[in-house]
């Protein structure tokens, strides 16, 4: 069968709201990038810079606070197990638009992550003209069980496709559910653990990000690594995916270590780490050596001792740092005041760095990161503060890109005159061309990884710089 031309699907509608609506000049060069197929643009008089009227709350809503909680299943051998509840093919409201739920936390700690999240959602259907789509929402409270009796609430009321939830408990928790009746989920978690069988993560994933920047490194010629993190699951995820990418039989340069939050610990860590008392002892037993002698070579020898704090390799030319920006704050001068020198070795950053001013720490300039392209990002955030009175949060452009995401294929079908049959099938979401959106290139794969199109970042002064970046197809991908 004769395969179509790429189609790099420009998910972002994106587009044609970022750059149909105020035409900011945000495109990235690329020798290699491709004509994208455009799709016709909304009328200028729907894309007023106005709020989105709230989306009224169904009336099933009221149920989860009794938590309906599905009768437990037996666990049965494969060969016996029950066939999946079969969902009717089409679900249109009386309305003629598909009915899309978006399980968020609009009550409990995580409050402002929904609200912020179900704002992008929002704000991504009056952009692209979501017409055909109902969007309706269900409170998760950030708790495993109200996220179940959502998914269940959301699919007796005919939904489609469930947006979110954002953690990885009320995720897993509502999985039970759209597993069962083959529904597909789109989570805002970035967790490997809860995909699969229709469920889709689409944060971003640490291992995609350690990949990359490793990648990159290499290319650069270093090929000595070790990891500084955090003592959590997070920080052994990080050091994992690092052993992982460098795939030089698993084995860090220096063995990574593992640091606590408490300013003496972290101290502590660093300290030994850094293996500063060795080097500092061996600075000195050469000054001595050196100061006992009289000729003109062991004085200029000890005149450039004098500028040292050590003496000795660290044992490793590149450090990951999988830390948010405030921690990097932390950490940074006490790697510099434990000899670690930036100079020397090659800080290195995922996404969290992004979103904090790194550059006004003189140890973290000439450090990289890896994050989406900035652009589109920026001009999200810009259009998002000027419709809600706030900056949103990191993860809302996953809300936004999950309902543009939506929102073209629901588009698509309504042109093909099959609007809610397989509108979200398997092979509709993932198609190998990928989506464009806010935050980049991305495409949903058959295992329920999200792979991304990412940049690498230098801090420098009073700012950051692009020194590589993001691919804007997936072709070169495709035909590995």
């Amino acid at each position: 069968m004769e395969q179509k031309p790429l189609q790099f699907i420009y998910l972002a509608l994106v587009i044609l709201f970022l750059f149909g609506c105020e035409n900011p000049d945000i495109s990235e060069t690329s020798t290699n990038k491709q004509e994208i197929p455009t799709i016709k643009k909304p009328d200028k008089k729907k894309q007023l810079l106005i709020t989105p009227s709230p989306i009224a709350k169904p009336s099933i809503i009221a149920e989860h606070k009794k938590i309906r909680t599905p009768a437990k299943v037996p666990e049965l051998d494969e060969s016996n197990k029950p066939p999946l509840v079969k969902q009717p093919d089409v679900k249109i409201n009386e309305l003629g638009k598909l009915i899309v739920g978006i399980l968020v936390p609009m009550t409990g700690n995580a409050a402002l992550f929904g609200q912020d999240l179900l704002s992008a959602s929002q704000m991504a259907l009056f952009d692209l003209n979501g017409s055909s789509i109902e969007l309706r929402l269900y409170d998760t409270g950030g708790k495993e069980n109200q996220a179940r009796a959502a998914a269940i609430s959301a699919l007796d009321d005919g939904a489609s496709l469930i947006l979110g939830p954002l953690f990885s408990n009320t995720s897993l928790a509502a999985a039970e559910v759209t597993r069962l009746h083959k529904i597909p989920m789109l989570t805002f978690s970035n967790n490997r653990r809860i995909v699969g069988d229709g469920v889709f993560a689409m944060g971003f994933s640490p291992e995609e990000q350690v990949k990359r920047i490793i990648r990159y490194s290499q290319n650069q010629k270093l090929n000595n690594f070790s990891a500084l993190a955090p003592d959590n699951s997070y920080g052994k995820r990080m050091v994992a995916a690092l052993k992982e990418s460098i795939q030089k039989e698993n084995n860090l340069s220096k063995e990574a270590a593992y640091y606590l939050e408490e300013t003496q610990s972290l101290t502590g860590t660093i300290k030994k780490f850094s293996n500063y008392t060795r080097r500092r002892n061996e600075l000195l037993y050469q000054r001595r050596i050196l100061a006992d002698r009289k000729d003109d070579i062991s004085k200029r020898a000890l005149q450039k001792l004098e500028k040292h704090e050590t003496l000795g390799k660290v044992g490793f030319e590149a450090l990951l740092l999988p830390a948010d920006g405030r921690q990097v704050l932390r950490i940074a001068p006490l790697l510099a005041f434990y000899d670690i020198d930036p100079s020397q070795v090659k800080f290195l950053g995922t996404s969290n760095w992004a979103e904090q001013p790194l550059y006004s720490e003189p140890s973290l300039l000439g450090a990289w990161f890896v994050a989406p392209s900035i652009n589109k990002r920026k001009f999200f955030i810009d259009k998002f503060r000027k419709n809600f009175g706030r900056v949103p949060t990191q993860q809302a452009s996953l809300a936004y890109d999950s309902t543009a995401l939506v929102v073209f294929l629901a588009q698509n079908a309504l042109r093909a005159n099959k609007l809610g049959l397989e509108t979200f099938s398997n092979e509709a979401l993932t198609n190998p061309n990928g989506f464009s959106g806010v935050d980049g290139i991305f495409r949903l794969l058959s295992s329920g990884l999200v792979e991304r199109g990412l940049a690498i970042f230098e801090i420098e002064n009073g700012g950051m710089r692009k020194i590589d970046s993001a691919p804007v197809t997936f072709k070169k991908l495709i035909n590995q």
